[in-house]
C-alpha cells in the first residue's frame, strides 16, 4: 500500500468511526418531528404518540411541530431542506408523499430529497355524515346528492389529500358533483361537518372514530375490502354498491436525504420497538390502524410504487388542483 492509499484508507476509517460514534450518542439534543396537518388529525395523533415513547426510550425530547398547509407539503419541504443529521424528521402520509406531487409543482423531489425510515401505520377511511342527516346508507345519501348536488359539500385535509381523492372517486362512481372544500387538516374539516357547514367526509378512522363513538357522526361505509373490527356494523363501500371507492391512508417516518445510515437504523429500531408496546398496539387498534412489518428498503419501495399508482389514478380521473 502506497502513502496515498494509506491516507485514503485512514480517512475512510475515521469517517466510519465518526458516523458510528454519532449514532451511539444520538440524540444528544431535542428532535423535531414535523407534521403536515393541524393538531388533532391522524398524523398529529400518531406523531405525538411516537414522540412521547421515543422521548422516554432515547432520553431526549421529541417535539411535535405542526406545519399544516399545501396538502402536507409545507412540512415535507422544510424537512427536505433540513440538515441531514437526524434532528429534523417528518411524520408523513401518502397525501404528501404520493398524491400531492402530481397536483402541484413542488420545490423539492419527495422521492429523492426525503429518506423513508419506517412505515408506522395504515388506516382505512370511512364515509361520515352528521348524526342529524336523514341518510342511513350510502345509497340514500347519494340519491339525495343526485337530487341537488350543488347543495352538497365534502371536506378534506387539503387539495391532494387522501380525503380529496376519495371524495372525487365517490363523485365519479356515483355520478354526483359534490363540491370539494379543502382545509388545513382533518380536525378543522370535522368541526365544520359537525356544525353542518359541509355535508360529508371520507376521512381516516384515526380522525373520525372519536366522533363516531360519541354519536355525533354516522359512519355510512368503510373504504377497505373487509369490514373494520372497530366498526363491524358498518358496510364496506363495495357492500354499499360502490366497489371503486377503495382508499387507505398510510403514515411513515422520514428524514432528509443523506442522513447517516446508523442514525436511520437507530430510529428504525426504536420505532419498531415502540409499535410493539401493548399500550401503543391498543391505541392503534382503537384508531382502526394496522401496522406492517417491513424493512426500510421495503417501505421505500412501497412509497415509490404508491407514487406511480396515484399518478395514474389522478391522470385517469382528471383530478386537478383547484
Amino acid at each position: 500500500m502506497n502513502r496515498q492509499q494509506f491516507l485514503w484508507t485512514a480517512l475512510g476509517a475515521l469517517a466510519l468511526g465518526a458516523t458510528g460514534a454519532q449514532a451511539q450518542t444520538y440524540p444528544s439534543r431535542p428532535v423535531r418531528i414535523l407534521v403536515g396537518a393541524s393538531a388533532g388529525g391522524g398524523s398529529d395523533i400518531l406523531a405525538r404518540m411516537l414522540g412521547e415513547k421515543l422521548s422516554q426510550s432515547l432520553k431526549q425530547t421529541f417535539v411535535i411541530d405542526n406545519k399544516p398547509g399545501a396538502a402536507n407539503t409545507l412540512a415535507s419541504g422544510e424537512v427536505a431542506r433540513a440538515n441531514p443529521d437526524g434532528y429534523t424528521l417528518l411524520l408523513a402520509t401518502n397525501t404528501g408523499q404520493a398524491i400531492a406531487p402530481h397536483l402541484m409543482k413542488l420545490p423539492f423531489d419527495p422521492l429523492k430529497d426525503l429518506q423513508p425510515i419506517t412505515h408506522v401505520a395504515t388506516v382505512p377511511q370511512v364515509m361520515v355524515v352528521s348524526a342529524r342527516d336523514k341518510a342511513k346508507t350510502v345509497g340514500e345519501f347519494v340519491s339525495a346528492m343526485k337530487a341537488d348536488s350543488a347543495a352538497y359539500n365534502y371536506g378534506s385535509a387539503g387539495i391532494g389529500s387522501t380525503q380529496h381523492i376519495a371524495g372525487e372517486t365517490l363523485n365519479l362512481a356515483a355520478g354526483t358533483h359534490a363540491n370539494h372544500v379543502p382545509y388545513k387538516g382533518s380536525s378543522s374539516a370535522l368541526v365544520d361537518l359537525l356544525s353542518g357547514q359541509i355535508q360529508f367526509m371520507i376521512d381516516t378512522t384515526s380522525s373520525a372514530m372519536p366522533h363516531i363513538k360519541s354519536g355525533k357522526l354516522r359512519a355510512l361505509a368503510i373504504t377497505t375490502p373487509a369490514r373494520s373490527p372497530q366498526l363491524p356494523g358498518v358496510p364496506t363501500m363495495a357492500e354499499a354498491g360502490f366497489p371503486g371507492v377503495s382508499i387507505v391512508t398510510w403514515y411513515g417516518l422520514y428524514a432528509p436525504a443523506g442522513t447517516p445510515r446508523p442514525v436511520l437504523n437507530r430510529l428504525y429500531g426504536e420505532v419498531q420497538r415502540v409499535l410493539q408496546l401493548p399500550d401503543v398496539r391498543d391505541r392503534l387498534e382503537q384508531m382502526g390502524a394496522q401496522t406492517a412489518s417491513m424493512t426500510m428498503e421495503q417501505f421505500a419501495t412501497m412509497n415509490s410504487a404508491e407514487f406511480e399508482s396515484y399518478g395514474k389514478v389522478i391522470k385517469a380521473a382528471g383530478i386537478r388542483s383547484e
